[in-house]
């Protein structure tokens, strides 16, 4: 597997996949790049798709330092440096879509469509889990834990229709620390001040029944992102981009297609 170490010495592994204009695929919280298998091929009759392994996870480095999304983004642009790939699409998912945040606001020269999913624009300003929920993540059975993870990914149909495991609930491989660092990553974004400086075409997707991230942080980004679109689907829980990917992928494709063809 490809590597690139970024400018702190972190080695970040990374997965190019198919043909065509590059699409940039990034995961949620506590996940590598599994996070998309049997999704990225969705995109590939139109996309070559680049994933990462974030650092502490899959096959990248666990350094000692402190993550944030901030750095996650950096580390993307370490990847797209390694691979010569000057500007690209990027979706983001959940923690996946806080670190598109910044690429488009750090970077806007690298990123010619974003595509927000079942995110927030993190600090004050986002709609928080219940704790109702919070409670049921934290209980110390960590069966119980999972199930109500599972839960809120996905509906009881899908559940019912599928065995685990679930490529979206963690990486089995993480450390404690790793993970610590992730949630804490995740939990400290807070780009509300500089999202109005997104340039990039941007396209927010939620599920309605999302309450892992509450599906009322979808019209708070649209609004706060000049020209954004806002898509919810209905009944889809957070991970939409899995249950739902015979719609979700299409109105991705849909949205790139259409603002290539205006570029």
């Amino acid at each position: 597997m490809p590597h690139t170490t970024t400018p702190d010495g972190a080695r970040i592994a990374y997965q190019l996949r198919g043909e065509g204009p590059p699409l940039v695929l990034l995961a949620g919280q506590a996940n590598s790049h599994h996070w998309w298998d049997g999704i990225r091929e969705d995109f590939h009759a139109a996309h070559s798709t680049v994933t990462l392994d974030y650092r502490g996870t899959g096959e990248s480095d666990e350094p000692r330092t402190p993550y944030s999304t901030q750095q996650f983004a950096r580390d993307v642009i370490a990847v797209l440096d390694d691979l010569g790939i000057d500007r690209a699409d990027v979706y983001g998912t959940s923690m996946g879509g806080r670190v598109s945040q910044w690429l488009a606001i750090r970077h806007p020269e690298r990123v010619r469509g974003l595509i927000l999913g079942c995110t927030s624009p993190g600090g004050p300003h986002s709609l928080e889990r219940s704790n109702e929920v919070r409670r049921s993540l934290a209980v110390p059975d960590v069966a119980a834990a999972q199930r109500a993870l599972a839960e809120l990914m996905y509906t009881p149909a899908w559940l019912a229709a599928h065995s685990a495991p679930y490529q979206t609930l963690g990486d089995p491989t993480m450390s404690a620390r790793a993970r610590r660092a992730h949630l804490t990553a995740s939990r400290d974004h807070d780009a509300w001040d500089e999202l109005p400086a997104i340039s990039a075409p941007t396209l927010i997707l939620h599920g309605d029944a999302d309450l892992l991230n509450p599906a009322a942080n979808a019209p708070l980004l649209a609004d706060r992102i000049p020209g954004a679109r806002m898509t919810l689907l209905p009944g889809a829980r957070h991970a939409y981009f899995e249950e739902f990917r015979a719609r979700a992928s299409p109105l991705v494709l849909d949205f790139l297609r259409r603002e290539a063809a205006e570029a």
